[in-house]
């Protein structure tokens, strides 16, 4: 498997998730060497930093301009270019207006998604693990005791 070092600026194009492991964070960002649409690349990014998965999952907003350094793992032609970042800065943040349409709100050391339109609430740990998803804003505080008993049961 080849892989180089890779640092680049882009575009965070959707809000990011709760990565495949405990403390990991997913995201996509977009790169152009040009203002040309068609010359944009998708980056598919993981990081498994804490620092980074928290500032992604609790501060990141779609549309912000991002410096990231990583490793690159070249994607296959069916899939995008693999990244794993292990740091990033934010250079631009994005418009008000992408802003409006999604909250995250906190519940102790829990972040819950609300967007608008949408009846179930993503919610995860302050750094990543995820949690699970709330029918609706009021089941929250259930989902959060069924996770603290399952953790504190030894599974999570």
């Amino acid at each position: 498997m080849d892989t180089a070092p890779l640092t680049l600026d882009g575009y965070l194009c959707a809000v990011p998730t709760p990565g495949a492991g405990p403390g990991t964070a997913h995201f996509e960002l977009v790169s152009s060497l040009t203002d040309d649409a068609e010359d944009d690349t998708v980056f598919s990014c993981t990081t498994r930093q804490a620092r980074l998965t928290n500032q992604l999952l609790t501060e990141i907003q779609p549309g912000d301009l991002l410096h990231v350094t990583g490793t690159l793992t070249p994607g296959d032609s069916m899939t995008e270019p693999q990244l794993t970042v292990d740091d990033l800065d934010v250079l631009a943040p994005a418009p008000a207006r992408a802003l409006q349409e999604m909250v995250l709100d906190r519940y102790g050391d829990y972040v819950a998604v609300f967007d608008a339109g949408v009846d179930s609430v993503p919610v995860f740990t302050a750094l990543g693990q995820w949690v699970g998803e709330a029918p609706n804003p009021d089941a929250i505080g259930e989902l959060i005791e069924a996770f603290e008993r399952r953790s504190s049961a030894g599974g999570t």
